[in-house]
């Protein structure tokens, strides 16, 4: 799965733009919750990685809970596809002690539809016993949005 998906990262990256950056309002829902965020993206140059931010919130993160990088994020006429990880230490949650896990995660947003397809790959940890350990697909629904002012942090 891991092989294949990077292997359409790089077709893909054959037919990239040159895009600064794209901004998107999304919607998740899930039974009866709903949850609105804003969705920032902003795509590699010679001096900076690629970027992506979820409510101003830099997603390439570590702490003490774990860290969390950008891998790739590929943008075309058609789609944007970001390839994040994220690994996480052993923890103690409510007396009970739970191993390292790892989450692999690749976003695929068709940029006329605004559908967003999320595949997130869990292995072992808390969220393993929580919501289940392999491999889940979620869709959430974006539209563009236009930024206003927007630098680059």
């Amino acid at each position: 799965m891991r092989l294949i998906a990077f292997l359409l990262l790089g077709i893909f990256s054959a037919q990239c733009l040159a895009v600064d950056a794209l901004f998107f309002n999304c919607e998740r829902s899930e039974r009866h919750y709903v949850e609105t965020y804003e969705l920032k993206i902003y795509s590699a140059s010679k001096s900076q990685k690629a970027k992506v931010f979820v409510d101003e919130r830099d997603l390439d993160r570590s702490d003490e809970m774990g860290r969390q990088s950008i891998k790739n994020v590929l943008i075309n006429d058609a789609s944007v596809l970001i390839s994040m990880e994220a690994h996480f230490p052993p923890e103690i949650f409510d007396g009970k002690q739970y191993g390292p896990g790892s989450v692999v995660t690749m976003m695929n947003i068709n940029r006329h539809s605004g559908q967003l397809r999320k595949t997130e790959t869990i292995k072992g940890g808390i969220l393993s016993a929580s919501v289940g350990e392999g491999t889940k697909l979620y869709e959430e629904k974006c539209v563009a949005a236009i930024p206003t002012n927007e630098k680059r942090n």
